[in-house]
């Protein structure tokens, strides 16, 4: 009878998160659908919530458009070497934070919060001043420190306390044994920091794989150095938008972060968990 009740105390909970997964996933759908919908039924009167026909060729059509490998290269290369970057820098920030006491931890701290807290589409102006100024512009350089500058505020903080709740004591005893202090972060602390690093560097990655303001605005004119975000506005022209098109190649867009999500989806999920214990 117990268990009954919990259940039916339950089911406002259970379909008030059932229908937050419908919303949210319902557009994803509908552009994965579209992506492979005939023209003719893309803008159709009586739209079907399943496609009557199946059809590969806007695939086709945005895989054959002008710069798609090009794109999916600088992308894939700005992205994962922010992520780097910021993985590294990061790291020893947060353990410095973490495991040290020094003059200005605290105002370090709350200088990391208020930037991971500021809106980097505000710093829009002031980025593009300065890369003019010291001719940064059109640069794929410019673009890996710009989204490791918007990466690492909050790299530092998943970190710090993913390193804060990883008990001392286990360092200690390995230096007791003879290792130095960085000997024995690395062979005690940093394998049960692979959580909380797959879990930065996820979002890290969501995060600079999808950016379109920055790519926009820094990269106006060596058109090859553009990132996919940009690319996708190549489907739209004088005449309208090609929108089974724009949703296929939205669709592969969305396909390497999707993959890379479920890949690491325990550890991610792991990760935040224990990141959040300490302080």
């Amino acid at each position: 009878m117990t268990t009954t009740r919990r259940h039916i105390r339950r089911l406002p909970l259970n379909a008030a998160a059932a229908l937050t997964v419908v919303l949210c996933l319902f557009p994803v759908y509908w552009m994965v659908a579209t992506a492979f919908r005939p023209s003719r039924d893309i803008q159709s009167y009586d739209p079907t919530l399943i496609p009557r026909e199946w059809t590969l060729a806007h695939f086709r059509r945005a895989v054959e458009a002008d710069g798609f490998a090009l794109f999916w290269r600088n992308s894939v290369l700005v992205t994962l070497s922010a992520v780097l970057l910021a993985l590294v820098v990061a790291l020893g920030a947060a353990y410095a934070v973490a495991r040290l006491r020094w003059r200005g931890r605290r105002q370090f701290i709350l200088a990391v919060f208020i930037a991971q807290m500021a809106p980097w589409e505000s710093l829009v102006i002031p980025v593009y001043i300065i890369s003019r100024d010291t001719g940064m512009l059109d640069r794929l350089p410019t673009l890996t420190l710009v989204y490791f500058m918007i990466t690492l505020p909050f790299t530092v903080v998943v970190l710090r306390g993913f390193i804060a709740a990883i008990p001392p004591e286990l360092e200690e005893a390995a230096q007791v044994d003879g290792c130095t202090r960085p000997g024995a972060f690395r062979r005690v602390a940093l394998p049960l920091l692979a959580p909380g690093l797959m879990a930065t560097s996820l979002f890290g990655y969501i995060t600079a794989w999808n950016e379109f303001t920055y790519a926009n605005f820094l990269i106006i004119k060596q058109q090859d150095s553009r990132t996919l975000p940009v690319w996708l506005s190549s489907f739209q022209s004088t005449f309208g938008t090609d929108w089974g098109a724009t949703m296929a190649a939205s669709t592969l867009f969305a396909l390497p972060a999707l993959v890379v999500f479920l890949a690491l989806q325990r550890h991610v999920t792991s990760g935040l968990a224990a990141g959040s214990v300490k302080g």
